[in-house]
């Protein structure tokens, strides 16, 4: 076989590859194949999603009221959603996930931060809820809080004095930090999760005591708001949280 057939018959084979596949291919320097970098798969971008309440608006009555709770919901956490979502696509966010979002909160845009923490932090306020709450934990934390605390009325008290003492708007919370439990806030829509974050741990439990959490049933009674969220704590959330 002459060069010059052999050639034409090498490029009839590689238009053949090219033919039967329908992608581009690059011949690399080891002599495989490889697609295009242009017909690369782009993956969209990570997005916050708003859980379904998990119960009606009317059930944790009379503790937190349906019409707090309708707005609160559908008005506040739906708009922090819908702001940190639009904050990933104009900002071009790339994390991938929650974590990885909070780990980096330090670097984010003042409007991908606070609304990306008011839509997290309220998904795991209302799942820190239920009608008819079962009043105390039980098995292993209930032993924690009191190892911690001293006993539930001391755990309740400090967490209280958490979430009283925050100066404005914010969240008061209980984490896990290692073995042991802490107690604390942050202000505004921060979360413990926050790499500049003034208070850090694993939450388990968190309370809102922003003023459109409780304004128009307890008007600027904050402490009898919290007096009265006891009874809705959902401990087996909490306890589902612990490890």
């Amino acid at each position: 076989m002459t060069t010059s057939r052999r050639k034409f018959v090498k490029d009839a084979l590689a238009a053949t590859v090219l033919t039967t596949i329908g992608t581009p291919l690059i011949l690399n320097a080891a002599g495989r194949t490889s697609h295009s970098p242009a017909d690369a798969h782009t993956a969209a971008p990570f997005e916050f999603k708003q859980i379904p309440l998990p119960y009606a608006y009317g059930d944790l009555e009379p503790n937190i009221d349906a019409a707090t709770m309708d707005i609160h919901y559908n008005k506040h956490h739906s708009t922090y959603i819908k702001n940190v979502n639009e904050a990933i696509v104009a900002e071009n966010i790339t994390f991938t996930n929650e974590k990885d979002f909070f780990s980096h909160a330090s670097s984010l845009s003042a409007k991908a931060r606070n609304n990306g923490g008011g839509a997290w932090n309220h998904n795991f306020f209302w799942q820190s809820m239920k009608p008819n709450g079962e009043g105390k934990p039980a098995g292993r934390l209930v032993d924690v809080i009191n190892g911690s605390f001293g006993s539930l009325d001391k755990f309740k008290e400090q967490f209280a004095q958490a979430a009283t003492s925050r100066f404005g708007s914010g969240w008061a919370w209980l984490v896990q930090d290692g073995v042991k439990l802490k107690i604390g806030s942050t202000a505004n829509q921060d979360n413990p999760l926050m790499d500049n974050s003034e208070f850090k741990g694993t939450p388990l439990l968190a309370l809102d005591v922003w003023e459109h959490a409780y304004y128009l049933k307890y008007q600027n009674k904050r402490a009898d708001y919290i007096t009265n969220w006891w009874n809705v704590v959902n401990w087996s959330e909490v306890a589902r949280r612990f490890s």
